[in-house]
């Protein structure tokens, strides 16, 4: 069967994928950037990324170029906001289409690579200017996870595998950028049934709140099938 060619007379605009990747360490909420190597705004720091190849989705750049500038994978990852400001990039018209992901900084060691000369965690207050329209995206990044974090169990992606009650309430602290009840805190948590009490106290802190627990991936799943609403 003969396939047919088709030859389109509008102009092709180039599309990127840019990756806000965060962490959480130290009681500080934190971003991955990563220093241009290449021109434009060469040793600039930026958000990793770069563009789309013609046998890939987005998502499969986004994880790709995450990858190489960073030798990140295998994380929680979700598309955010597409960017199409006629004038955002000097080389032309690129669209970026960003995506947030949320990693536990103790399962990473970082690599720069690709185009990217450094790789590097800076505190969300410490940002230094960012090139291209990267602050106006880390806007935007930070207030979708501040909202979702509220109404959806993504909190859990940034911490370690076992984590206490004050570190939980540290990050969401953090996060919102509010000051939380204690009690009121640990009430909500735990009427969600979500967490798995190890029945293990932290060595040298033997208040209640210094008990390891974990997230209850597999409880989340079945429940959120049956119309569960996880709320804070």
């Amino acid at each position: 069967m003969e396939t047919k060619t088709y030859c389109y007379e509008y102009p092709r605009p180039a599309v990127t994928t840019d990756c806000i990747i965060f962490g959480f360490d130290e009681g500080e909420l934190k971003v991955l950037l990563i220093k241009r190597g290449i021109e434009p705004f060469i040793g600039k720091w930026a958000f990793p990324g770069g563009f789309l190849q013609m046998d890939e989705n987005s998502d499969q750049c986004a994880l790709r170029e995450l990858y190489e500038e960073t030798g990140v994978k295998n994380v929680f990852i979700e598309q955010l906001y597409t960017f199409s400001d006629v004038d955002r990039d000097p080389r032309g018209r690129v669209i970026t289409i960003s995506y947030y992901a949320l990693i536990k900084l103790s399962d990473y060691r970082l690599k720069a690579g690709d185009d990217a000369s450094n790789a590097e965690w800076f505190p969300i207050s410490k940002v230094p200017p960012l090139a291209f329209d990267h602050d106006r995206i880390l806007r935007i990044a930070i207030a979708r996870l501040r909202g979702k974090i509220r109404y959806q169990p993504i909190g859990f992606e940034l911490l370690p595998e076992k984590f206490t009650m004050p570190e939980l309430q540290s990050l969401y602290e953090t996060v919102l950028e509010m000051q939380l009840d204690r009690r009121n805190f640990r009430k909500k948590i735990l009427e969600t049934g979500l967490l798995i009490d190890h029945n293990e106290t932290v060595k040298g802190l033997p208040h209640k709140g210094a008990k390891y627990f974990s997230f209850d991936k597999k409880k989340y799943k079945e429940l959120s099938e049956k119309g569960f609403n996880f709320e804070i």
